[in-house]
Order: structure tokens, then C-alpha cells, then sequence
């Protein structure tokens, strides 16, 4: 990977990995060591999930090499990597949440399919893969139509993997689909961004915890005919701490 500087323009992905038509990078992983005793957990958005132990990954070549094998018409949709023993969270677009334990899925080689993590409902897919390291961290669940709200991870409950899950956030008119789901801490500052290019920047602390099942609160106001597009954590610079 070329270092540059941070104004520079960077090289395409392209050049470095060749990419299928149609085909894009979906997660970075930084691994400092190919260990046995961690793992690379993937989901995918027709709800599959596969465990493959990271030290599987420790000789790749440069056209890439499988990761898992995907149903027609399937993507992946989040890749972490894991310690064999974490709290595995899928959200889904209709508002539905699915927390399981990592053990609950054994480990498979890379040319394999993987087994279902959730079971979702006709027209709708899974949105985001949540990795937890304890059971008070957020949920911080965001709606098209600007609505959104943080619940604590215990207030879920654990309904297992390849079931539906449980509501985590309202689906209405008012709300629309959900765009995003991220795990957050008050500390932490989202990034809000829009169909039509705006991005609002934001405390965790100020958006306040609420039940599973209610509707949420405004996170934005949008204008006419925009959606919001999704969020992200935002992760400080060295010159930003300073400033």
C-alpha cells in the first residue's frame, strides 16, 4: 500500500487488487498477526454468517483468495475480526436485531457457504454486523426519514441465532427503513450524512437512550425529497486531539 500524504489523492483500489465488474471492497481488516485464536466473522445481507480462523488468511495472493462462498444474489455486508468468544449483533432494514454468542458458530474453512444468522422477512436484508465486547455498549439505530435512537445492548435479549430477532427500533411512516446501525459509547461522535450531500456532525451523549421498541428521536431534519444515507463513528486525528 503507497503511503501518502493526507492531502494526497491516493491510488485506486483497482490497482492494487483485482476487482470482478461489479464488484467492491466492503471491509478492511488491520491484523497484525496471523494467530489461531482469532477469527474473521462475515455476514451477509440474506443473513448467512461464517467463522473462519484468521490464520487461514496468512498466505493470500495477489488476485485474492475465497473468503466464502455466496449465494446467487447475496453480498457481504461486514467482516470483523474476533477473539472466538464476543457478542455477535445483526440489525437488519426493518428494524429487527439479532444477538447471539460468537461460540454459536463453529469455524469453517474459506471455500464454504457458512450457516444462517438470521431469518429475515421478504424484501428486507441485513444492514450491519455489530461485534460486542460487553453487553453496556449502544446501539445506535438510524432511520431513512432522519429518526434514529441508542439502546443499551442489555436491554436486548438473546434470541439466538437464526431467528428474527427483536425490534429494535420502530418501523413506521414517521420513520421509514433503517439506514445504519453502530455500537457507541457516550464518548463517541457520529457523522450523519445525506442523500443530498449534507453531513451534520454529532455527540452520542446528546441523542438519549430509549426502549427497543419505541420510534426514536430526530437526529436530522432533512429538506425535501432527501433521505439520510447513513452514519459513521468519528475517529479523531492526532492534529484534531490537539487542536
Amino acid at each position: 500500500m503507497p503511503q501518502g500524504s493526507r492531502t494526497s489523492r491516493g491510488k485506486p483500489i483497482v490497482n492494487l487488487f483485482p476487482l470482478s465488474e461489479g464488484e467492491k471492497i466492503n471491509a478492511i481488516l488491520p491484523v497484525k498477526e496471523f494467530d489461531e485464536n482469532h477469527f474473521v466473522f462475515m455476514a451477509t445481507a440474506m443473513g448467512t454468517v461464517k467463522k473462519t480462523a484468521l490464520v487461514e488468511f496468512s498466505n493470500p495472493r495477489k488476485s485474492g483468495i475465497i473468503a466464502i462462498n455466496l449465494d446467487e444474489g447475496d453480498y457481504l455486508i461486514g467482516a470483523e475480526v474476533t477473539n472466538g468468544t464476543q457478542d455477535i449483533v445483526l440489525v437488519s432494514n426493518g428494524g429487527k436485531a439479532v444477538w447471539f454468542d460468537e461460540e454459536d458458530v463453529r469455524a469453517m474453512g474459506r471455500n464454504t457457504r457458512g450457516v444462517r444468522g438470521m431469518k429475515i422477512a421478504k424484501d428486507q436484508q441485513v444492514l450491519s454486523l455489530l461485534v460486542a465486547e460487553n453487553d453496556q455498549q449502544t446501539v445506535l439505530v438510524a432511520t431513512e426519514n432522519g429518526f434514529g435512537k441508542r439502546t443499551v445492548l442489555a436491554d436486548f435479549r438473546h434470541s439466538g441465532r437464526g431467528t428474527q430477532g427483536v425490534k429494535a427500533i420502530a418501523i413506521s411512516e414517521r420513520n421509514g427503513m433503517v439506514v445504519a446501525a453502530r455500537l457507541v459509547n457516550d464518548e463517541d461522535e457520529i457523522m450523519l450524512i445525506t442523500t443530498g450531500g449534507v453531513l451534520i456532525r454529532t455527540r452520542v451523549k446528546e441523542i438519549r437512550e430509549l426502549g427497543r421498541a419505541t420510534q426514536g428521536v430526530t437526529l436530522i431534519n432533512l429538506g425535501d425529497g432527501e433521505k439520510l444515507s447513513g452514519l459513521e463513528k468519528v475517529v479523531e486525528t492526532d492534529d484534531e486531539e490537539e487542536a
